[in-house]
């Protein structure tokens, strides 16, 4: 029962839509702006700076604190990783938005910072070098997806932990299509170029 109700919990937290919920602070829905993402690169476009970084934080949030609670509760590696699922599949399809989310990088990455987090001491930091050397941080995001698995099956953690690292090392390429496709073309907003400041990263 109580892994249930965590199960529950997890997805109407990830369902929460910090960015939009933010962004209508100033007047805006960043559904209606920019690639009309509703994640933190978008909010920033939308309703500035100070906004996006507070969705980020947010969408970390929504994956971590349920995480957090399952470990807590004590339901084991497996029950933590479901609550993890949840959350996740909370933020890609929320109730709240008719189940049209995000790309899901914010929240796996919290997911994954209370599954993990020795794992993403070693992540985290590639994703910054990737984006350092590239500027496109939709790359970095998906390139540290999958190297995640790999990293994790290496440190030995708990197979369900690698396995949900697994699902969203292919949701979050899938939910990056479109900027994939940019990327191949060359179209794809660089970190710092003067047609975008805040590229459509997929923190979202």
């Amino acid at each position: 029962m109580t892994l249930a109700v965590l199960i529950v919990l997890a997805y109407v937290c990830g369902s929460i839509p910090t960015g939009v919920l933010l962004a209508r602070r100033r007047g805006v829905d960043p559904r209606d702006i920019g690639s009309g993402n509703i994640g933190a690169t978008n909010v920033a476009r939308a309703a500035g700076k100070t906004l996006g970084a507070l969705t980020l934080v947010g969408d970390i949030a929504k994956g971590l604190l349920p995480v957090l609670l399952a470990h807590r509760l004590g339901v084991g590696d497996l029950g933590s990783a479901l609550v993890g699922l949840a959350a996740f599949l909370g933020h890609l399809f929320p109730f709240s938005l008719e189940f049209q989310g995000g790309k899901g990088v914010a929240v796996s990455l919290g997911i994954l910072l209370g599954l993990a987090p020795l794992g993403m001491m070693i992540v985290v930091p590639i994703f910054a070098v990737i984006v350092g050397v590239t500027r496109y941080v939709s790359l970095g995001s998906i390139l540290a997806a999958a190297l995640a698995p790999i990293v994790l099956a290496a440190l030995a953690y708990p197979l369900p932990t690698t396995l949900f690292s697994l699902v969203t090392a292919v949701a979050i390429p899938f939910r990056h299509r479109d900027n994939i496709r940019r990327i191949r073309f060359g179209t794809e907003s660089r970190v710092g170029s003067r047609r975008s400041a805040f590229p459509d990263s997929g923190y979202a």
